[in-house]
């Protein structure tokens, strides 16, 4: 069992940064392959960034330049940093963990979730 708690989300004007963290329960974290998806209001909950347990990455190709995921398997965290936000970027950021042996952009490809965090971005 994992849990997930993210935080760092807030409201934002067009153009600033965000650094979401994702605080992860359990001694397995670094066997887990850890995404970040989002869900804007009325839109399926889509996949924006992951990464294997070597750290390599993978980004929607929307958010490749701006948004960057990384993990710290001492402390049992993922974060993301964002910048150069948009009002597209407005959405619930979910932090995710998978058992996978590979980095899947489905949300049925992951096993834990955390409850959330808003991202709201003013234009």
């Amino acid at each position: 069992q994992m849990q997930l708690v993210e935080s760092g989300g807030g409201l934002v004007q067009a153009g600033g940064s965000l650094r979401l963290s994702c605080a992860a329960s359990g001694r397995t974290f670094r066997s887990y392959l850890m995404g970040w998806f989002r869900q804007a209001p009325g839109k399926e909950r889509e996949f924006v960034a992951g990464i294997s347990w070597s750290s390599s990455t993978y980004y929607l190709d929307s958010v490749k330049g701006r948004f960057t995921i990384s993990r710290d398997n001492a402390k049992t965290s993922v974060y993301m940093q964002i910048n150069s936000l948009k009002a597209e970027d407005t959405a619930v950021y979910y932090c995710a963990a998978s058992r996978l042996t590979w980095v899947g952009s489905r949300p049925n490809d992951y096993d834990y979730w955390g409850q959330g965090t808003q991202v709201t971005v003013s234009s």
